[in-house]
Protein backbone atom coordinates (compact mmCIF):
# COMPACT_ATOMS: atom_id res chain seq x y z
CA UNK A 1 0.00 0.00 0.00
CA UNK A 2 1.22 3.47 -1.23
CA UNK A 3 1.27 6.19 1.88
CA UNK A 4 1.70 9.70 2.03
CA UNK A 5 5.38 9.37 1.64
CA UNK A 6 5.55 7.70 -1.92
CA UNK A 7 2.49 10.51 -3.33
CA UNK A 8 4.99 13.51 -5.34
CA UNK A 9 3.09 16.31 -4.02
CA UNK A 10 5.36 18.94 -6.00
CA UNK A 11 4.58 17.42 -9.22
CA UNK A 12 0.82 17.21 -8.73
CA UNK A 13 1.51 20.62 -7.49
CA UNK A 14 3.52 21.59 -10.96
CA UNK A 15 0.35 20.00 -12.89
CA UNK A 16 -1.79 22.63 -10.93
CA UNK A 17 0.03 25.48 -12.72
CA UNK A 18 -1.17 24.07 -16.16
CA UNK A 19 -4.61 24.93 -17.14
CA UNK A 20 -7.19 22.58 -18.13
CA UNK A 21 -5.87 22.35 -21.27
CA UNK A 22 -2.98 21.18 -20.20
CA UNK A 23 -0.86 24.40 -21.29
CA UNK A 24 1.41 26.47 -19.20
CA UNK A 25 -0.19 30.07 -19.06
CA UNK A 26 1.81 32.31 -20.61
CA UNK A 27 1.71 34.68 -17.02
CA UNK A 28 3.23 32.14 -15.50
CA UNK A 29 6.59 31.58 -17.70
CA UNK A 30 6.45 35.16 -19.19
CA UNK A 31 8.04 37.96 -16.53
CA UNK A 32 7.29 40.49 -18.41
CA UNK A 33 4.10 39.12 -18.91
CA UNK A 34 3.74 39.40 -15.10
CA UNK A 35 5.42 42.40 -14.62
CA UNK A 36 2.82 44.16 -16.94
CA UNK A 37 0.20 42.59 -14.49
CA UNK A 38 1.17 44.05 -11.56
CA UNK A 39 2.36 47.59 -13.16
CA UNK A 40 -1.49 47.58 -14.26
CA UNK A 41 -3.15 46.24 -10.92
CA UNK A 42 -1.11 48.91 -8.99
CA UNK A 43 -2.24 51.75 -10.80
CA UNK A 44 -5.60 51.00 -10.23
CA UNK A 45 -5.01 51.60 -6.35
CA UNK A 46 -4.68 53.90 -3.86
CA UNK A 47 -1.63 54.87 -2.14
CA UNK A 48 -2.01 51.68 0.95
CA UNK A 49 -4.96 50.22 -0.77
CA UNK A 50 -5.31 46.41 0.33
CA UNK A 51 -8.38 43.48 0.67
CA UNK A 52 -10.46 44.06 3.60
CA UNK A 53 -9.90 40.08 4.52
CA UNK A 54 -6.30 40.31 4.70
CA UNK A 55 -6.77 42.25 8.18
CA UNK A 56 -8.41 38.49 9.81
CA UNK A 57 -5.72 36.98 8.19
CA UNK A 58 -2.78 39.26 9.35
CA UNK A 59 -4.47 38.96 12.88
CA UNK A 60 -3.06 35.12 13.32
CA UNK A 61 0.04 35.81 11.66
CA UNK A 62 0.58 38.42 14.15
CA UNK A 63 0.22 36.29 16.94
CA UNK A 64 3.72 35.14 15.85
CA UNK A 65 5.51 38.34 15.49
CA UNK A 66 7.31 40.41 18.14
CA UNK A 67 8.15 44.52 17.91
CA UNK A 68 11.89 43.11 18.07
CA UNK A 69 11.55 40.45 15.15
CA UNK A 70 13.12 40.43 11.45
CA UNK A 71 10.42 39.57 9.02
CA UNK A 72 10.92 38.43 5.60
CA UNK A 73 8.32 38.71 3.54
CA UNK A 74 7.88 36.69 0.22
CA UNK A 75 6.34 38.29 -2.58
CA UNK A 76 4.44 41.55 -0.97
CA UNK A 77 2.37 42.55 -3.59
CA UNK A 78 0.56 45.70 -3.32
CA UNK A 79 1.09 45.41 1.04
CA UNK A 80 -1.98 43.47 1.85
CA UNK A 81 0.40 42.03 4.97
CA UNK A 82 3.43 44.28 4.55
CA UNK A 83 1.88 47.69 5.90
CA UNK A 84 0.62 45.96 9.21
CA UNK A 85 4.13 43.72 8.88
CA UNK A 86 6.33 47.08 9.69
CA UNK A 87 3.83 48.46 12.42
CA UNK A 88 4.43 45.12 14.35
CA UNK A 89 8.20 44.30 13.61
CA UNK A 90 11.21 46.05 14.12
CA UNK A 91 12.81 45.19 10.45
CA UNK A 92 10.71 44.11 7.58
CA UNK A 93 12.50 42.74 4.46
CA UNK A 94 10.59 42.41 1.18
CA UNK A 95 11.69 40.22 -1.79
CA UNK A 96 9.31 40.50 -4.95
CA UNK A 97 10.19 39.67 -8.70
CA UNK A 98 8.37 42.62 -9.77
CA UNK A 99 9.93 46.29 -10.11
CA UNK A 100 6.53 47.85 -9.62
CA UNK A 101 5.52 46.02 -6.71
CA UNK A 102 8.80 47.35 -4.85
CA UNK A 103 8.63 51.19 -6.40
CA UNK A 104 4.75 51.09 -5.15
CA UNK A 105 5.79 49.95 -1.73
CA UNK A 106 9.04 52.21 -1.63
CA UNK A 107 6.68 55.19 -2.21
CA UNK A 108 3.93 54.06 0.12
CA UNK A 109 6.75 53.30 2.81
CA UNK A 110 8.93 56.90 2.97
CA UNK A 111 8.79 57.28 6.24
CA UNK A 112 9.99 53.60 7.05
CA UNK A 113 13.59 53.14 7.36
CA UNK A 114 13.70 50.05 8.65
CA UNK A 115 12.52 48.11 4.91
CA UNK A 116 14.75 46.56 2.72
CA UNK A 117 13.64 45.75 -0.67
CA UNK A 118 14.89 43.06 -2.93
CA UNK A 119 14.24 42.81 -6.47
CA UNK A 120 14.52 39.03 -7.24
CA UNK A 121 12.28 35.78 -7.76
CA UNK A 122 12.39 33.54 -4.26
CA UNK A 123 13.31 31.01 -5.95
CA UNK A 124 16.43 32.58 -7.17
CA UNK A 125 16.95 35.23 -5.28
CA UNK A 126 20.61 34.73 -3.53
CA UNK A 127 20.78 34.30 0.09
CA UNK A 128 23.79 36.24 0.73
CA UNK A 129 21.78 39.00 -0.18
CA UNK A 130 19.09 38.40 2.11
CA UNK A 131 20.46 36.83 5.10
CA UNK A 132 18.25 34.98 7.86
CA UNK A 133 15.53 36.86 9.49
CA UNK A 134 13.63 35.56 12.78
CA UNK A 135 10.69 35.35 10.66
CA UNK A 136 10.32 33.92 7.08
CA UNK A 137 5.98 34.60 5.60
CA UNK A 138 4.25 34.29 2.32
CA UNK A 139 0.85 35.12 1.78
CA UNK A 140 -0.42 34.31 -1.68
CA UNK A 141 2.81 34.22 -3.79
CA UNK A 142 3.51 31.17 -4.31
CA UNK A 143 1.30 30.54 -8.06
CA UNK A 144 4.06 30.95 -10.66
CA UNK A 145 6.80 28.97 -8.24
CA UNK A 146 7.51 25.75 -9.94
CA UNK A 147 10.18 24.25 -7.92
CA UNK A 148 8.26 24.17 -5.04
CA UNK A 149 10.43 21.64 -2.23
CA UNK A 150 13.34 24.20 -2.85
CA UNK A 151 11.39 27.61 -2.56
CA UNK A 152 10.15 25.88 1.22
CA UNK A 153 13.30 24.45 1.89
CA UNK A 154 14.28 28.00 1.68
CA UNK A 155 12.19 29.21 3.96
CA UNK A 156 12.72 26.70 6.50
CA UNK A 157 16.57 27.79 6.41
CA UNK A 158 16.35 31.19 6.22
CA UNK A 159 14.18 31.21 9.26
CA UNK A 160 15.67 31.72 12.86
CA UNK A 161 12.09 30.98 14.61
CA UNK A 162 9.21 30.40 12.42
CA UNK A 163 7.93 29.89 8.66
CA UNK A 164 4.41 31.09 8.05
CA UNK A 165 2.50 30.55 4.62
CA UNK A 166 -0.64 32.44 4.10
CA UNK A 167 -2.70 30.69 1.54
CA UNK A 168 -6.61 31.52 0.44
CA UNK A 169 -8.41 28.48 -0.25
CA UNK A 170 -11.87 26.95 -1.10
CA UNK A 171 -15.16 26.83 -1.54
CA UNK A 172 -15.56 28.48 -4.40
CA UNK A 173 -18.47 30.54 -5.17
CA UNK A 174 -21.29 28.20 -4.67
CA UNK A 175 -23.35 28.91 -7.74
CA UNK A 176 -20.91 27.80 -10.19
CA UNK A 177 -21.45 24.14 -7.64
CA UNK A 178 -25.29 25.02 -9.19
CA UNK A 179 -24.18 25.61 -12.66
CA UNK A 180 -21.99 22.24 -12.82
CA UNK A 181 -24.87 19.86 -11.28
CA UNK A 182 -27.71 21.41 -12.36
CA UNK A 183 -26.78 22.58 -16.00
CA UNK A 184 -23.92 20.75 -16.61
CA UNK A 185 -21.06 23.31 -16.86
CA UNK A 186 -17.16 22.58 -17.26
CA UNK A 187 -16.52 25.21 -14.33
CA UNK A 188 -12.69 25.57 -13.76
CA UNK A 189 -12.05 24.73 -9.93
CA UNK A 190 -8.63 25.66 -8.58
CA UNK A 191 -5.72 23.36 -9.24
CA UNK A 192 -3.33 23.96 -6.62
CA UNK A 193 -4.20 24.03 -2.65
CA UNK A 194 -2.77 24.39 0.71
CA UNK A 195 -2.72 20.62 1.24
CA UNK A 196 -0.21 19.98 -1.43
CA UNK A 197 2.56 22.58 0.34
CA UNK A 198 1.78 20.67 4.23
CA UNK A 199 2.11 17.02 2.39
CA UNK A 200 5.50 18.32 0.77
CA UNK A 201 6.11 20.13 4.37
CA UNK A 202 5.93 16.61 5.58
CA UNK A 203 7.44 14.85 3.31
CA UNK A 204 10.74 17.05 3.92
CA UNK A 205 9.91 16.17 7.83
CA UNK A 206 8.94 19.02 8.77
CA UNK A 207 5.70 18.75 10.81
CA UNK A 208 3.58 22.20 10.41
CA UNK A 209 0.40 23.57 11.97
CA UNK A 210 -2.33 24.46 9.55
CA UNK A 211 -5.21 26.90 10.63
CA UNK A 212 -8.31 27.52 9.27
CA UNK A 213 -9.71 31.07 9.13
CA UNK A 214 -13.06 31.61 7.94
CA UNK A 215 -13.19 34.27 5.84
CA UNK A 216 -15.79 36.26 3.36
CA UNK A 217 -15.63 38.92 0.40
CA UNK A 218 -18.70 40.57 -0.49
CA UNK A 219 -18.94 41.65 -4.03
CA UNK A 220 -20.84 44.74 -5.24
CA UNK A 221 -22.33 45.29 -8.62
CA UNK A 222 -24.59 48.17 -9.90
CA UNK A 223 -25.76 46.23 -12.79
CA UNK A 224 -27.20 42.99 -13.20
CA UNK A 225 -25.33 42.86 -16.87
CA UNK A 226 -22.08 43.68 -14.63
CA UNK A 227 -22.67 40.73 -12.43
CA UNK A 228 -23.65 38.29 -14.67
CA UNK A 229 -20.56 39.04 -16.76
CA UNK A 230 -18.51 39.13 -13.47
CA UNK A 231 -19.86 35.78 -12.35
CA UNK A 232 -19.38 33.59 -15.17
CA UNK A 233 -15.95 34.07 -16.02
CA UNK A 234 -14.89 30.37 -14.41
CA UNK A 235 -17.03 28.56 -16.75
CA UNK A 236 -15.02 26.70 -19.13
CA UNK A 237 -18.01 25.21 -21.60
CA UNK A 238 -17.93 27.32 -25.10
CA UNK A 239 -21.44 28.09 -25.16
CA UNK A 240 -23.06 30.18 -21.77
CA UNK A 241 -26.96 30.48 -21.58
CA UNK A 242 -26.96 33.77 -19.08
CA UNK A 243 -30.64 32.90 -18.17
CA UNK A 244 -28.81 29.77 -16.22
CA UNK A 245 -26.07 32.12 -14.54
CA UNK A 246 -28.88 33.95 -13.30
CA UNK A 247 -30.86 31.31 -12.04
CA UNK A 248 -27.63 29.85 -10.43
CA UNK A 249 -27.11 32.75 -8.35
CA UNK A 250 -30.84 33.98 -7.42
CA UNK A 251 -29.80 32.08 -4.00
CA UNK A 252 -26.92 33.57 -3.45
CA UNK A 253 -28.01 37.57 -4.35
CA UNK A 254 -29.19 39.84 -1.84
CA UNK A 255 -29.97 43.36 -3.15
CA UNK A 256 -29.07 47.23 -1.46
CA UNK A 257 -30.84 49.62 -3.45
CA UNK A 258 -29.96 49.17 -7.04
CA UNK A 259 -27.05 46.86 -6.29
CA UNK A 260 -26.53 43.34 -6.28
CA UNK A 261 -24.94 42.13 -3.39
CA UNK A 262 -22.83 38.95 -3.41
CA UNK A 263 -21.05 37.25 -0.52
CA UNK A 264 -18.87 34.71 -1.26
CA UNK A 265 -17.26 32.93 2.64
CA UNK A 266 -14.15 31.05 1.99
CA UNK A 267 -11.28 30.01 3.86
CA UNK A 268 -7.59 30.85 4.43
CA UNK A 269 -5.38 28.05 5.55
CA UNK A 270 -2.45 29.11 7.70
CA UNK A 271 0.89 27.29 8.20
CA UNK A 272 3.44 27.73 10.32
CA UNK A 273 6.63 25.83 11.59
CA UNK A 274 9.78 26.09 13.63
CA UNK A 275 12.83 25.80 11.28
CA UNK A 276 13.74 22.21 11.59
CA UNK A 277 16.57 19.95 9.41
CA UNK A 278 15.38 18.74 6.76
CA UNK A 279 16.18 15.75 4.49
CA UNK A 280 17.42 18.13 1.25
CA UNK A 281 20.05 20.09 3.63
Amino acid sequence: MKGPLVIDFESLWQEGMHDWHGKMPQRMVDDALEEAFWTQSIAKKTLRQTDAYAAEIFQVIQQHITSEDSVLEIGPGWGNYTFPLVEAAKKVTCVDSSQSVLAYLQNCLQDKPDVDYVHAKWEEAAESSIGPHDIVIGVNCFYRMYHMKAALVQMNRLANKKAIIGMTTGPIQPHYEVLEERYGYDIKYPRRDYIELVNMLYQLGIFADCQMIPLERVYRYDSEEALLAAQSKKILSEQVDLAHVRDALTTFIERDGEAYVYRHRFYAAIISWSPAKTGSE
